[in-house]
């Protein structure tokens, strides 16, 4: 039940009836603030969400709306890491292709890319203006973060996170590495810690002591 101290935001049309963190289809308002802040740059309003946003919202503590949409990607990112994982393991063709027999797996290969596309849908959706009776409630424009093989993460640090979960990499070799080359060369420095994966620490070391010197 919606409030004056908590006015909804416009919503166009084409987005009456979706989740403003996400993009699925609405179950309730989220109402920000829920706890005591001083230094929020919008007044108080509620956006549109789904009930598993709206649950991640709830439990955090932030001072605009804006940071608990970032933090609601994370955990979104979180959750879903098994189901991104797929888009990074293989391609819908690889997917079609493949001779699943039987039981989960074949499950798997029906499912699976549908399931990653809804993960991957989810995380890259970029949430509308926020606009109360016509005024713009902040100019803050949305911060995609770090974009890579066609994933939107809040930052690089979250995909430093979710690689090394789905390679199970060094995360720190990665992290290094990454500070190194840069984000552009994200994909480069997966693939030496792939390459790297039963490496020493003083051969990690090593590398990243070779990679430092030829920047």
């Amino acid at each position: 039940m919606l409030s004056n101290e908590f006015p909804a935001i416009e919503t166009p049309f084409d987005y009456r009836n979706l989740c403003w963190f996400c993009g699925e289809p609405k179950f309730s308002y989220f109402q920000f603030p829920q706890h005591l802040t001083f230094a929020c740059p919008h007044p108080p309003l509620a956006v549109p969400s789904c009930k598993e946003c709206q649950e991640i919202a709830n439990k955090l503590e932030e001072d605009s709306i804006w940071k608990t949409f970032h933090k609601v990607k994370a955990e979104l990112i979180k959750q879903y890491q098994k189901d991104l994982a797929i888009g990074i393991n293989w391609t819908e063709q690889e997917l079609a292709e493949s001779q699943f027999e039987g039981g989960n797996f074949e499950s798997f290969q029906r499912s699976a890319w549908m399931m990653y596309e809804i993960a991957k849908g989810r995380v890259n959706f970029k949430p509308w203006r926020l606009e109360i009776a016509g005024i713009y409630a902040s100019d803050y424009e949305i911060d995609l973060g770090f974009c890579f093989d066609g994933v939107n993460y809040p930052t690089v640090e979250h995909a430093v996170n979710h690689y090394a979960k789905s390679f199970k990499l060094n995360k720190e070799f990665l992290r290094q590495l990454v500070a190194v080359l840069g984000e552009g060369e994200f994909s480069y420095a997966v693939r030496l810690c792939r390459i790297m994966i039963d490496a020493t620490p003083n051969e990690r070391a090593a590398v990243i002591r070779e990679v430092s010197a030829k920047r």
